[in-house]
């Protein structure tokens, strides 16, 4: 994956999710839940999709927080606060108006009841944690 000036999209949310999460290095964990190789695996399926899938999800509308949204201050370990990139580090296998797919399971957004006051993974501001 490149985050080259050469880079074109035709949304500009892609363009600012790759630029925003290639900023985050898979041996720094961003939050509390992620760390080693758990975090290195989120990270590597998010690199994954943001290649193969991430054109699609904004023709979709799915948001920055629907994808890498955690909780502001406990970050993963709020799993219901969590965008579908965030949760397994399983790499997607496809994508949906409403859900995405990976091997085992899916990730179905517009769930009622779950919260919208989260923060995307690369704004997580929840202190010193490590």
């Amino acid at each position: 994956m490149s985050d080259s000036p050469a880079f074109l999209t035709a949304h500009p949310e892609v363009a600012a999710w790759r630029h925003t999460f290639l900023s985050l290095k898979p041996g720094v964990p961003p939050c509390p839940g992620l760390a080693g190789a758990k975090w290195q695996a989120v990270h590597a399926a998010a690199v994954a999709f943001l290649d193969h899938y991430a054109e699609e999800a904004a023709g979709y509308g799915w948001t920055t927080l629907e994808l890498f949204g955690v909780h502001p201050t406990l970050g993963v370990l709020r799993s219901d606060y969590c965008g579908a990139l965030v949760l397994s580090g399983e790499t997607a296998s496809g994508i949906e108006p409403d859900r995405i797919l990976f091997q085992r399971t899916h990730y179905r957004r517009n769930v009622p009841g779950q919260p919208t006051d989260g923060v995307a993974l690369w704004a997580f501001k929840g202190g010193r944690w490590l």
